[in-house]
């Protein structure tokens, strides 16, 4: 198994973020889960390759050819693709992984979340979605997805896809256990 994890090049204001990140690479690694993530050195994205790395695990690269000349790119994984663009770095980490998780980040980390379980929503793939909550972090954007399930533009069964939780090791069992629902019952005129 290979999961993607979409997360900040930058560190945040609360050392909790890094932690994390740290616990979640190493969790990975133990578990004989391979990581594929942005292939950043700096930020949470470098915390979590170096914590994956240490205990032993399998990483795994994507980054555009542009970021990579801002020397950013980190150079101790095991596995490395310089793309083209930002939009041939998703479609790879997406093609890479069995399941995607977001820790900690920004615009960036936002877009590749919506855009992988928007592609969920449409049935274009049946892997799992998370968010893996540290400090609060994404409190503020489950209750706004809560709420835009209440005013009837998000289904309640996206809304159910998107798995949210607290504890890395509790989260990846619930991605390891994952059965997405079927693409009938997403696309379905009437709510299931």
């Amino acid at each position: 198994m290979r999961l993607c994890v979409f997360c900040g090049s930058a560190a945040g204001a609360r050392p909790e973020y890094l932690a994390l990140a740290r616990t979640l690479g190493g969790l990975l690694a133990r578990a004989d889960i391979g990581l594929v993530y942005g292939g950043a050195n700096v930020g949470v994205m470098g915390a979590l390759a170096d914590a994956c790395l240490a205990a032993g695990g399998r990483v795994t690269g994507v980054m555009p050819r542009a970021l990579i000349d801002r020397e950013v790119a980190h150079t101790g994984l095991t596995a490395f693709h310089a793309v083209e663009s930002m939009h041939e770095r998703k479609r790879v980490m997406a093609d890479l992984s069995d399941g995607f998780i977001a820790l900690p980040g920004g615009i960036g980390t936002f877009e590749e979340l919506f855009e992988v379980w928007t592609w969920a929503h449409l049935g274009l793939h049946a892997k799992p979605v998370a968010l893996l909550d540290v400090a609060g972090y994404w409190g503020p954007l489950v209750g706004f997805l809560d709420h835009a399930v209440t005013e009837g533009f998000v289904r309640p069964v996206t809304r159910r896809m998107l798995l949210v939780d607290d504890d890395a090791e509790r989260l990846v069992a619930r991605l390891r256990a994952h059965r997405g629902p079927a693409v009938d019952a997403v696309l379905a005129p009437s709510e299931r």
